[in-house]
């Protein structure tokens, strides 16, 4: 593939990524800040990002602070191809919380959703848009990741 891929993330992802840091979706995170792919996302994802990691719950399962999550995102929004909801499609999914997951990949014309979902965004598939867990995304766009031990 030619072109950098660029891959819408599901927020399990980042959940994933910031609960284990020797995991395949902190592994992902890094291959995105190191830009060997982009990520696209709109605000309304974007806003669910950090409802969702900022929760009690979460804070307390990864071991993060409020202000650690604020940093995490600050960078990610940095990062990010921003992208502009056009067009909706609803209802597409089961669950309504994923809708704003595929319209952000339709929209930005992503090459991949990465979820740990992917029952739930069968119908992603209408749209051409490959649905890959974050070990699938390493093997189909042929990605490799050095290790590292920074955030």
């Amino acid at each position: 593939m030619n072109k950098t891929p660029k891959l819408v993330i599901d927020t399990n992802i980042l959940v994933a990524a910031t609960r284990n840091r020797h995991g395949p979706s902190f592994a992902l995170m890094q291959i995105i800040r190191l830009g060997q792919v982009k990520m696209g996302c709109s605000p309304a994802l974007f806003l669910e990002y950090e409802d969702v990691l900022k929760r009690a719950s979460h804070l307390a399962a990864s071991g993060l602070l409020a202000s650690d999550i604020d940093a995490i995102l600050n960078e990610l929004a940095g990062i990010i191809e921003p992208v502009t909801t056009h067009y909706q499609w609803r209802p597409q999914l089961r669950e309504p919380a994923d809708e704003m997951v595929l319209e952000a990949a339709a929209n930005a014309q992503a090459h991949a959703i990465v979820t740990y979902n992917l029952r739930d965004f069968g119908p992603a598939r209408l749209f051409g848009i490959p649905v890959l867990n974050p070990e699938q995304t390493f093997q189909h766009f042929r990605l490799t990741v050095t290790r590292s031990t920074e955030p």
